[in-house]
């Protein structure tokens, strides 16, 4: 089924197209996400992780292996259990943007006795990576998707032939600290999850009310539900579709997890995001302090300070571009391209 006011509305909203079956254009099929397959393990303590994806990382040996490593403490969880192995960082604008993550990505590759690999983004990467891997899949893209791909890339022409990255951490183990930092009504969690309005932006716009619906619970919502689902299909579909575009296979333990209690919020909201997470890394590094959450770095408000904004038909005319932050515009930008290309 054929319906690009759907897609475009659900894509600025949601970053994803969220119905099944439903397409752009004729002869071009979205890919939506999917998870790994494969058994869940159940986790109480910071040992069962431990021991888990201990057990996990024994069964890849004998593969070419690297890892995505970043300065937070997800990644540096993983590196520890791969010393010797190939590690891939991201740095943008000569090293000058985020310093600070990119120099504790380089100790952890340092004490886990890595040959480390810094993967250079630049504007002329991402605006040239675009295409593939919009045409994989199907549509407009995340932000982090060229930088992936970029580095599935370098890591395939070394040889590698697995890549191990820790995404799934966020969404098993409560690192989604904001959306999980208090009891949300109905209509005010509609508002801080969607990522654009469509009806701000497009002349034919599409609610996506109907999908946060579905977790309605009287003037609230099962937001714990709700970002199981959604939040996790729409990172996990990044990751894949980059990878899958770069034709190298990836592999994420934490994925393969699963809380057997509930998350304690009030620890959470405390200040203890991945409380989990914070014990092992502990355990793995106990001379290292705790590095805090710091999403994937790309310096989207860098890339489009000047940008005028998007000039399509589909777009509302004169829209104020101060009035949207760097990954806001990314959107546009991005949805505006694939049309560009597609239509």
């Amino acid at each position: 089924m054929v319906d690009k006011d759907y897609c475009m509305s659900s894509y600025l909203a949601l970053r994803y197209v969220e119905k099944e079956n439903v397409d752009f254009f004729e002869g071009i099929k979205y890919k939506r996400p999917h998870l790994k397959d494969g058994e869940k393990v159940y986790v109480r303590t910071a040992s069962d992780i431990d021991k888990s994806i201990a057990l996990q990382i024994e069964k890849l040996r004998g593969r070419k292996i690297g890892i995505l490593l970043s300065g937070g403490m997800d990644s540096a969880i993983l590196a520890s259990y791969l010393k010797g192995c190939d590690a891939y960082t991201f740095r943008f604008l000569g090293g000058d943007f985020q310093r600070d993550e990119m120099e504790r990505a380089e100790k952890f590759a340092k004490h886990n006795e890595m040959r480390l690999h810094y993967v250079d983004i630049d504007w002329d990467v991402i605006n040239t990576s675009l295409p593939k891997i919009m045409k994989e899949k199907g549509g407009p893209v995340h932000s982090i998707e060229p930088q992936i791909y970029q580095g599935a890339i370098q890591a395939k022409a070394d040889g590698i032939d697995l890549m191990i990255i820790g995404d799934g951490s966020d969404y098993v183990f409560g690192g989604m600290d904001q959306l999980l930092s208090k009891e949300w009504k109905f209509d005010e969690f509609i508002k801080r999850y969607i990522y654009i309005d469509p009806k701000e932006v497009l002349n034919s716009p599409i609610s996506m009310d109907y999908l946060f619906e579905r977790y309605r619970n009287g003037e609230n919502i099962d937001f714990l539900k709700f970002m199981s689902i959604v939040a996790t299909e729409e990172s996990y579909g990044s990751y894949s579709n980059a990878f899958e575009t770069a034709q190298l296979n990836y592999y994420d333990p934490y994925e393969m997890l699963e809380m057997a209690e509930p998350l304690d919020l009030e620890r959470i909201r405390k200040g203890e995001s991945k409380y989990l997470i914070r014990e092992l890394f502990k355990i793995r590094y106990p001379d290292f302090n705790i590095p805090e959450k710091i999403p994937m770095p790309r310096p989207v408000d860098k890339y489009f300070e000047n940008w005028g904004g998007p000039r399509r038909k589909e777009f509302k005319s004169n829209l104020n571009m101060n009035n949207f932050t760097g990954n806001q515009k990314w959107l546009l930008y991005c949805l505006e391209r694939f049309l560009n290309i597609y239509d």
